[in-house]
């Protein structure tokens, strides 16, 4: 069986930002959108999420680090200690994932005697202790090798993988999404704060059916591009073209953002490539709030640029803007 790790690439050690860090980046590198011509893409896809899923889920990650499942979350050995000399204890308990943790009792001891007492509905069982006790003898002996061979738990029906595609704005926003399962219903989704392409939303419940349960269905996000806005982290960025008139004399223009238009004010001589901030503009972030949007002016000239050479006739521009440059 692979080890989740080594699927995602990290040490045992790895934080949860680390892991969450590898997985994004093997998302956006292996996802089966972007690797049509690569057969092996979804499965390797699938791993990196069943990865992430069970390092993901701190409850989960520490049974695998004690070896009580595997990277499916079924148990490794659902019957440890009930099998060699009947002496070691049962392992009983229910674990997070459905299955059988292998714990035994938590390190209490426990009379096997009334434990098969219990079971069988008879008295105390013999052969286990050295002899009968009060109820039928020799049950040790066969007990021993045989119990603990009954069948697994039923398993949970499979996990179904959606892609979702965003439309920029309604991602900055965090606007709900209706996505319609395999089944035919429709749900509405709340992006979480800070989604951005490669994020993957786990909703319980909402995969195939199975003996055991549903299984879930896990939602891969993937944001539109946008026909003029850029995203940079939580900020949004945008070029915005100015008249020669508009950046000598100033005034205020109108600017799109992700919320709708507001008013800009363009101080006089405000060269080409200036950067202004509209703060709150951006998209939103884990820890709460927004970003801002980035707006860079580019001054651009008329078509027609007959009647401004007419107008800059005997008047010569003398500055070096390139004197940084070393030109």
């Amino acid at each position: 069986m692979a080890d989740p790790y080594d699927i995602l690439g990290v040490g045992r050690s790895a934080s949860e930002q680390q892991i969450k860090s590898a997985y994004r980046t093997l998302a956006k590198e292996l996802h089966p959108d972007r690797n049509k011509d690569k057969p092996d893409a979804a499965e390797r896809f699938s791993d990196i999420t069943k990865a992430y899923d069970l390092l993901s889920d701190k409850k989960q990650r520490a049974r695998y680090d004690r070896g009580e499942i595997d990277l499916e979350g079924n148990p490794t050995n659902p019957f440890a200690g009930a099998g060699a000399g009947g002496g070691a204890g049962y392992a009983g308990g229910r674990g997070s994932a459905g299955g059988y943790s292998n714990q035994g009792f938590g390190g209490e001891e426990v009379d096997l005697g009334d434990l098969f007492e219990g079971l069988f509905g008879g008295g105390r069982a013999g052969g286990m202790g050295g002899g009968p006790r009060g109820g039928p003898g020799g049950m040790g002996g066969g007990m021993g090798g045989g119990f603990g061979r009954g069948a697994p738990p039923p398993r949970k029906g499979a996990d179904t993988a959606y892609r979702l595609v965003v439309p920029f704005i309604d991602a900055a926003r965090l606007s709900e999404q209706r996505i319609t399962l395999s089944d035919g219903k429709t749900i509405d989704l709340k992006l979480p704060a800070g989604v951005e392409s490669g994020t993957q939303m786990r909703l319980r419940g909402k995969g195939e059916r199975g003996p055991g349960g549903a299984g879930d269905a896990l939602v891969t996000i993937e944001i539109d591009r946008h026909a003029f806005f850029e995203r940079d982290g939580d900020r949004v960025r945008l070029d915005l073209p100015i008249t020669l008139t508009e950046a000598v004399n100033g005034g205020k223009v109108r600017v799109p953002t992700v919320d709708g238009p507001v008013m800009l004010t363009i101080k006089p001589g405000t060269s080409g490539g200036t950067t202004m901030r509209l703060a709150g503009k951006g998209f939103s972030r884990k820890g709460g709030g927004r970003g801002d949007q980035l707006v860079t002016i580019q001054i651009v000239l008329p078509d027609d640029i007959g009647p401004l050479s007419k107008a800059l006739e005997g008047w010569t521009d003398n500055t070096n803007p390139r004197a940084n440059l070393g030109t």
